[in-house]
């Protein structure tokens, strides 16, 4: 699996370049994780209502083919694009979701970070009040809608497979401008509050975390 950091490049060429990757490869391509980080950019999955989009404003909305809803990227994040064939790898769509939340949470254990998973609710979330301590999050009632009180979401997940290929991935927040998140209902709940490493007190550059986030998810993401 090689890992590819691209740095700063435009969402849609990235995207447009996803797929080609996606729709070019054939068992005998080797996987590939694309690191980068994004100019400020509104995405919206295939789930995503317009009524999730707060206000206009000048930062691009793109619609795309993943799952989800809208979500921001901008700098300051660092997106990481897994193009991995999941037959190849032996692992199915539901484990793979798992294995990137995993990556993200033993990423996050670098700096002593707690991360926590909400059940209906893909991605990453830290206590607001104590990120670094290690008490589980309450087990929530059978069909209860996802609960993010006291919660920051730190990683946001949105992701697509085709022909059982995976492209688009994770997003981890470092060191943002976080005002854009309040212009949408991230990942469509108007409840939810979004954080990046900075603002729970890790300082921490671009480079670092993108090298943490590849590692772990070179680990995770292995047959």
């Amino acid at each position: 699996m090689e890992i590819k950091y691209l740095g700063h490049v435009d969402y849609a060429a990235t995207l447009a370049a996803m797929k080609a990757f996606t729709a070019d490869r054939t068992l005998d391509t080797a996987d590939e994780i694309w690191l980068c980080e994004h100019p400020p950019t509104f995405t919206e999955g295939l789930a995503s209502q317009a009524t999730h989009l707060l206000c206009a404003s000048e930062i691009p909305v793109v619609r795309t083919d993943r799952g989800g809803q809208i979500t921001y990227h901008g700098p300051g994040q660092v997106v990481a694009y897994p193009l991995i064939h999941l037959q190849a790898a032996g692992y199915f769509v539901k484990e793979y979701v798992f294995r990137l939340e995993e990556a993200v949470l033993r990423t996050l254990r670098t700096w002593g970070v707690t991360g926590h998973r909400v059940v209906g609710a893909p991605g990453i979330y830290v206590r607001l009040d104590d990120p670094y301590g290690h008490s589980q999050l309450p087990v929530a009632a059978k069909n209860a809608p996802p609960s993010f009180v006291g919660l920051g979401k730190i990683a946001a997940l949105g992701i697509k497979v085709s022909r059982h290929c995976t492209y688009h991935g994770l997003a981890l927040n470092v060191a943002m401008d976080l005002a854009p998140f309040t212009q949408i209902n991230p990942c469509g709940y108007a409840s939810l509050q979004t954080v990046d490493l900075s603002t729970i007190g890790v300082q921490v550059s671009m480079q670092e975390a993108s090298q943490a986030l590849s590692a772990r998810l070179l680990t995770a993401l292995s047959p």
